[in-house]
């Protein structure tokens, strides 16, 4: 039961991360990654915007409220440490621009993007 569990959820999350894939793609900005990992951990999806490389933290729920909350501080560093290792293969390193968006997936696929998310 509880493996069930898991493997649906997995699935689900894969289909919002294709989700969120595809509208950024058709909002003009490139998916250059997914999933990628670094010794610090994976992100979900980096695209890139203009100059700036954007690192995309998908969160599915049944609402928007709950995906929020899922995102905690331990998470947040996480994400960022893979963002620097991912930052070290760009040309300008960590000078590159970048920002963290995270994207908010409802039960019935409803998207809510917070860009930079983690400015706050």
């Amino acid at each position: 039961m509880r493996q069930d569990q898991g493997r649906t959820a997995f699935h689900a999350g894969v289909a919002a991360e294709g989700s969120v894939e595809r509208l950024y793609e058709r909002a003009g900005r490139p998916i250059l990654a997914r999933r990628w990992r670094g010794q610090s951990g994976e992100i979900d999806l980096v695209a890139r915007d203009g100059d700036a490389v954007v690192f995309i933290e998908v969160k599915k729920s049944s609402t928007h409220a709950r995906a929020a909350e899922h995102l905690c501080p331990r998470q947040m560093a996480r994400i960022y440490a893979a963002a620097s290792e991912y930052l070290a293969r760009e040309p300008k390193g960590q000078l590159t621009p970048a920002r963290f968006d995270v994207a908010l997936v409802d039960q019935v696929g409803r998207i809510e993007i917070l860009e930079n998310a983690f400015a706050a």
